[in-house]
């Protein structure tokens, strides 16, 4: 095996996935932000970020995808959600409240702001949690066996 990118399959498949993930990812921002007015959130805005990822694993290969990543910044994303909630929910303490009390915060729409703050961080663990199975899951075994066989299964 050698270090040399994975050859795409198809100009067409990685031209058209190039293109789309930014309006894609666009969408996710937008459900992730939307869940507090109308349907949506963070699980679900987080679950399109991690298949816009895994798309792109599909086009250019697992591996090459897996080493875009940063395994440090997975990491980080996973734990953000309740890093996030915490300090959201002691900002009311901190400014005189309680435990989620937001509207001592010194902040207009607090309630608002604070509950996508927390949606953010949802979404952050959620697509990070599914980028990691999907490619702790898939391996990097997974290009070379489409290599070694043609990409034909027995």
């Amino acid at each position: 095996m050698s270090g040399a990118p994975r050859r795409a399959d198809s100009p067409v498949v990685t031209v058209t996935v190039r293109t789309l993930a930014p309006f894609v990812l666009t969408f996710a921002l937008f459900t992730l932000f939307h869940g507090t007015s109308s349907v949506g959130g963070g699980f679900q805005g987080g679950v399109v970020v991690a298949a816009t990822v895994v798309t792109l694993a599909f086009a250019f290969g697992v591996r090459d995808t897996a080493a875009w990543l940063s395994a440090g910044t997975l990491r980080a994303l996973v734990v953000t959600a309740p890093l996030v909630f915490v300090a959201v929910a002691l900002a009311g303490v901190a400014s005189g409240g309680a435990f989620l009390q937001f509207d001592t915060l010194p902040i207009p729409k607090a309630s608002v702001y604070a509950t996508e703050a927390i949606e953010l961080g949802i979404g952050a663990t959620v697509g990070a949690v599914i980028v990691v199975l999907f490619v702790a899951l898939a391996g990097p075994s997974a290009d070379a066996d489409a290599r070694t066989d043609g990409g034909e299964r027995a």
